[in-house]
């Protein structure tokens, strides 16, 4: 029996046929088994491109069985645009989720929305994502950024590949950790990946794994996966410890996130996070505001390189808006609008957090189809949610970064993209990511030419957040830019607002999203997206 909360909603695991009741008509696999469910020809390795696989098979709305338990899957457009509607649905921290809370406990991601740090973490640190923090925040990306090429141009030099996924950690690892933390973890000096990438990769694959067994037997087939994941978390729990000691003996630091999670009290309340609060917000922030940027800078990169046309036309812009200045401005990232398609439509195919659940606030009816009592929830798989057909065709499946120039977006329904979850409990950190992963590319095309192995074929690896499998790249080095004359800017265009709504006319669009929004050659399930 799940546990109730103050709100009166079930916490904890709650199975799809104590919540829908008409759960008969939603279709599911073939060859079920008594007890055991749907677990013939399941891909334990790969939960969410098997997920997928069955999408396509059984349509926007599907469920699967597993060891007792029933699961509900959503993936078409106007059933997820139900499920954004905020006064109707709220997050639900589902079972993948929630296995990290030994991890992460009531931090920003895996709190549960009775929790009242949850609240109280989001309105402390919302400041810490404003314009003029960004504006902060953008300098220490380009030392970081600059670590990056140095270490890349060493590669070239000597005539080796670029491990993608790799290097795109130890980037977003130190970008984090500086800007939000003052912390250096010298990711670029070390040899082989610093500890706590190794135990947070650890952790994460073990809250997945967790979901593949029955409860009653995890303690049993786990042990040992268990008693690694301890010294994983206790690993991930020691880093952040040292971290925040060291800022109190230092007195203090710029102002940053970890000094507003230590100092700054609620506005109207005056609460501060307990310390055990701010020791499970910086492991979310440390392990979420790392772990998805860096596997959609590598998942764009991988497009870039398999459409040199396309990066060709990125770079030409990026060499159009940036010109000779050494350094971009943090303006300028803002200009860079065809490259900024080329990531949305990269986290189209792959949003590298690819799925967020939602439950019902009372008894409802989803897209006037399904009846769904209060409590009940559903998982949306945001990249079936990505390929829908009735939003974005029949070449879904296909890398087209047009898809987001400003007048098909305009053109789409406003719930078709996800990237980032949504409503109130979407990343806080999207504009941080979203300006960071913008600006790397930019740098990168601007110093390389990059060229994929034409042997390799597109793997994706999953560990709650998904990434490419053993992608390296060949870069040449470009020359350096010319001298030269301005060249005047095209035409802007306007990008429409949440709900499709121009902006004032001849504004830039920033580098942002509606608030509500949120080596290996082995043959691979996707190998669909391989564009």
């Amino acid at each position: 029996m799940a546990e109730t909360t103050d709100t009166g909603l079930a916490k904890g695991f709650r199975s799809a046929e104590h919540g829908w009741p008409e759960l008969h008509r939603i279709p599911h696999p073939p060859r079920r088994l008594p007890l055991l469910g749907d677990v013939l020809g399941a891909d334990r390795r790969r939960p969410l491109q098997d997920s997928m696989r069955y999408a396509r098979e059984l349509g926007p709305v599907f469920r699967r069985r597993a060891f007792g338990k029933e699961f509900v899957f959503v993936s078409g457009a106007r059933f997820v645009a139900d499920l954004a509607d905020d006064s109707r649905f709220a997050k639900h921290v589902g079972l993948g989720v929630a296995n990290l809370r030994p991890v992460a406990g009531d931090g920003l991601f895996t709190a549960y929305n009775h929790e009242p740090n949850w609240q109280l973490a989001h309105d402390v640190l919302a400041p810490g994502f404003s314009r003029e923090a960004m504006e902060g925040y953008h300098v220490m990306m380009l030392a970081v950024a600059s670590r990056l090429t140095d270490h890349w141009d060493r590669q070239t030099a000597a005539g080796r590949t670029v491990d993608v996924p790799g290097d795109m950690t130890k980037l977003t690892l130190e970008t984090i950790a500086r800007t939000g933390f003052g912390h250096d973890f010298g990711s670029f000096e070390r040899d082989r990946q610093h500890p706590f990438v190794t135990a947070m990769v650890g952790t994460l694959t073990y809250a997945q794994r967790l979901n593949s067994v029955p409860a009653p037997l995890a303690p049993l087939l786990l042990r040992a996966a268990a008693r690694r994941n301890a010294a994983d978390v206790a690993c991930l729990d020691r880093t952040v410890d040292e971290l925040v000691a060291a800022r109190r003996r230092s007195g203090g630091g710029s102002g940053d996130l970890l000094d507003r999670m230590l100092e700054t009290a609620h506005p109207e309340t005056g609460e501060k996070l307990s310390a055990e609060n701010v020791r499970k917000q910086v492991i979310t922030f440390l392990v979420a505001g790392h772990e998805t940027t860096s596997g959609a800078l590598s998942f764009a990169l991988y497009y870039l390189a398999r459409h040199p046309e396309v990066a060709a036309r990125a770079r030409a812009e990026v060499d159009r808006v940036w010109g000779t200045d050494p350094q971009p401005g943090y303006g300028q990232v803002a200009k860079l609008r065809y490259l900024r398609r080329v990531l949305d439509e990269s986290l189209r195919l792959w949003p590298t957090a690819p799925a967020f659940a939602r439950e019902a606030r009372h008894d409802t009816v989803l897209a006037e189809e399904h009846p769904m009592r209060r409590g009940a929830w559903a998982l949306v798989l945001t990249p079936m949610l990505h390929r829908d057909p009735e939003v974005w065709g029949d070449n879904a499946e296909q890398f087209a970064p047009d898809r987001f120039d400003a007048a098909a977006v305009r053109a789409r329904p406003p719930h078709a993209f996800k990237p980032f979850g949504t409503g109130a409990r979407a990343c806080i950190g999207r504009q941080f990511a979203l300006h960071e992963a913008t600006l790397i590319l930019g740098l990168l095309l601007r110093r390389y030419d990059v060229r994929a192995d034409p042997t390799y074929r597109l793997c994706v690896t999953e560990r709650l957040t998904v990434m490419p499998a053993g992608l390296r790249l060949h870069l040449e080095r470009r020359p350096a830019t010319p001298a030269r004359q301005p060249v005047p800017e095209p035409a802007r265009e306007e990008v429409p607002g949440p709900t499709g709504h121009r902006p004032t006319a001849g504004a830039v669009a920033p580098v942002t999203v509606p608030d509500d929004v949120p080596g290996s050659t082995s043959p691979c399930p996707a190998h669909r997206a391989d564009g």
